[in-house]
């Protein structure tokens, strides 16, 4: 057993990245009713420290300055400290990021943002490193100089914290454009996405490199509208290139955080979530679209290392895996040259060597080697499959980097999503086994009186969700609905919606406000609406809208979709890139959506064959709708529209396709179907 020598109220904490602050000198808060009037009774300022479980720099400054004896005096005796795990708490992130980026021109984790009593920030920074260094403050001298100024100009302080969160208010305050959108504005993030892209390496812009999944959704798209080769040439590009890179774990499958170089060699090591269920999806789209195995085998890779590392079978997906190891980043993944060949006979370790250009020398830190393909051309599968699991369950007996095993409801709803989305395109029940015991679990434990709950750890659900969990969970019952037809998951995304509508809408000027009506009040009420790690809430809420709007004919879901739409037309013109979620949802809505109904014995082979070619094609803007006369549903046709006077067949298979509110002769040959996709 550890002794520890300080023991904060962290330690009653779920958060993993709060229970890592558990045994620092500083005397942490919560943040809370009882930290915050704490703050008010005693006049004193809030030094709010904001990170997450895998992030690097947040490790380091905890190493730095919070283990720090008289740094945490310092704190303890000018500030009330409050520690708050971002992914638990977006709401408090978002608002203080705005600030931090008002502030100084940047953002990022671990944020450090010191507030007045009535929680308006009026000094913020980043990582600061403990003491003074190349002629810039360190955290020492943050503290005392901002608790001198607060205290000897707090008039000043508390101006320019009103200016602040003045600022930050407007931020989410969008006037309705008079200019709508047309078809035209897809062009703009097209040629956008043509000036930023990297033509040696693929991807968008310089180091450090994020992947961008939803810009290459995006370019997909308009490959498939368009015809455009130059758009599919960036996305296949860029797949394979960070496929072959050190960003891919090229052992044990799944993708790192993002790249530090412009070639994809040297990740910052963290895995998340949200990037495999989002990067997955890419790869099968395009494995829809060229029928390159290739994709399906990164795809698959990345499903299968979540499904082994970072899912408990009954309790849904993990959040994240960190960065470091035995305090150092990136060592649980790296190798050197005597490594490799101790462990991979002498002929078939220079084929290896050389396969993924390993150097005596290194590529990364202490002459450690990051694997990343370089000579792709040269065959040797036979060596990898026989090596590969050889490696990895060395690689295991390492010390591992430590696991984030909370449960957060948007994440996991990305993630079912993928999984489902993967047994349409692939066929693999344990993809969609995966995704049903997920939303189970959700439904189950992350579900209080019909609401959702945030964020799930040892045996406890909390937290009032927030707009993207419910977006991202609406969107992945219409992706289970479609990949199973159960109405059951119709049914949930219907009432769900109806509650994120009546909680989150904003009824005087459109879009959806990030916490819901009874939420408790903070300085602002954000409007997310820029598509950054993850979508915005607002993106995938207006795509739920048009889906739904077309599976159950609800008019009144595509008019908030178009009222959301003028409400944030001029920021879209302006900043294309910072939309790329959304432009998917206006590629929907101007893009004539399939509507495919398909009437049919579900047990049928020729219904299960009529499944996989629809499937199988690269058809990102449809419904699917599906009536087995077997199940006798009573209200079908109430439910959903499209099925009306459609029920009565007695054929095996009949499908009807409609677009621009045009419906084709029916189908009933698997031929015919085929050539009408």
């Amino acid at each position: 057993m550890n002794e520890y020598k300080y023991t904060n109220r962290l330690i009653n904490e779920t958060s993993p990245y709060l229970l890592q602050h558990a045994h620092n000198p500083v005397d942490w808060h919560t943040w809370g009713e009882e930290s915050l009037q704490l703050a008010k009774e005693k006049d004193m300022p809030i030094l709010l420290s904001i990170g997450y479980s895998s992030c690097h720099w947040c490790h380091v400054m905890e190493k730095e300055s919070f283990e720090n004896d008289k740094i945490a005096r310092l704190m303890n005796d000018n500030f009330i400290c409050i520690k708050v795990d971002r992914e638990e708490r977006p709401d408090l992130d978002e608002i203080y990021m705005n600030a931090v980026q008002a502030m100084t021109g940047s953002g990022g984790w671990p944020m450090t943002v010191f507030l007045t009593p009535d929680l308006k920030p009026f000094y913020a920074g980043t990582y600061f490193p403990p003491t003074d260094i190349y002629g810039k403050p360190g955290f020492t001298s943050i503290i005392l100089a901002v608790s001198k100024f607060y205290k000897e100009q707090r008039d000043k302080a508390e101006s320019y914290a009103d200016q602040v969160s003045a600022f930050i208010n407007d931020m989410s305050d969008f006037a309705r454009s008079d200019n709508p959108l047309s078809i035209d504005i897809l062009n703009a993030l097209y040629k956008q996405a043509v000036t930023i892209y990297d033509e040696d390496y693929g991807g968008f812009g310089s180091a450090p490199k994020f992947p961008q999944p939803m810009l290459l959704s995006f370019l997909m798209r308009y490959w498939k509208q368009n015809n455009e080769p130059k758009a599919l040439e960036m996305v296949e590009n860029t797949l394979k290139k960070m496929a072959d890179g050190g960003i891919y774990d090229q052992l044990g499958g799944g993708f790192h955080r993002y790249s530090v170089d412009e070639r994809w060699l040297v990740p910052h090591f963290e895995k998340m979530l949200y990037d495999n269920a989002l990067l997955s999806r890419n790869y099968l789209e395009a494995y829809q679209i060229t029928g390159n195995t290739f994709y399906r085998k990164i795809a698959t890779e990345t499903l299968d290392y979540v499904l082994r590392e970072m899912s408990n079978q009954n309790r849904g997906f993990y959040s994240a895996l960190d960065a470091d190891s035995e305090g150092e980043e990136g060592k649980y993944y790296v190798w050197d040259i005597d490594e490799i060949k101790n462990l991979i006979d002498t002929e078939d370790a220079d084929k290896f060597i050389k396969y993924y250009g390993l150097k005596t020398a290194g590529n990364f830190e202490h002459n450690k080697n990051i694997l990343q393909v370089i000579n792709s051309d040269q065959n040797i599968d036979d060596v990898l499959m026989k090596y590969k699991e050889k490696l990895l369950e060395y690689r295991q007996k390492r010390v591992k980097p430590r696991l984030d095993d909370k449960i957060i409801t948007s994440w996991n709803a990305l993630m079912i999503s993928s999984m489902a989305f993967a047994y349409q395109v692939l066929g693999e029940e344990k993809y969609l086994n995966s995704a049903k015991k997920a939303t189970e679990f959700i439904l189950s434990e992350l579900s209080k009186d019909g609401m959702l709950l945030r964020t799930y750890r040892n045996g406890k659900g909390k937290l009032s969700a927030y707009a993207d969990d419910y977006a991202f969970l609406i969107s992945s019952f219409i992706d289970l609905y479609e990949a199973t037809f159960e109405l059951r998951w119709l049914k949930e995304a219907i009432r769900l919606n109806d509650i994120f509508i009546n909680e989150f809408w904003d009824e005087e000027n459109g879009g959806f406000f990030y916490t819901g009506k009874n939420h408790e009040r903070l300085i602002t009420r954000t409007k997310p609406i820029h598509d950054g790690a993850i979508p915005s809430a607002n993106s995938v809420a207006m795509m739920n809208l048009l889906r739904l709007g077309r599976i159950i004919g609800n008019s009144e879901f595509t008019k908030k979709a178009e009222t959301t739409f003028s409400l944030l037309s001029d920021q879209i013109n302006q900043s294309p890139t910072a939309f790329t979620q959304m432009f998917c949802a206006l590629d929907f809505y101007f893009g004539s959506p399939k509507e495919i109904v398909i009437v049919g014995k579900r047990n049928e082979s020729k219904v299960q064959d009529a499944l996989r070619i629809i499937y199988e094609r690269y058809i990102p803007n449809r419904v699917i709708v599906f009536y087995d006369p077997n199940d006798k549903v009573d209200d079908i046709e109430e439910l959903i529209p499209l099925l009306k006077y459609r029920t009565d067949s007695e054929a095996v298979l009949i499908i009807y396709i409609c677009e621009n509110n045009t419906c084709k002769n029916p189908i009933t040959n698997l031929d015919e179907l085929g050539e009408s996709l």
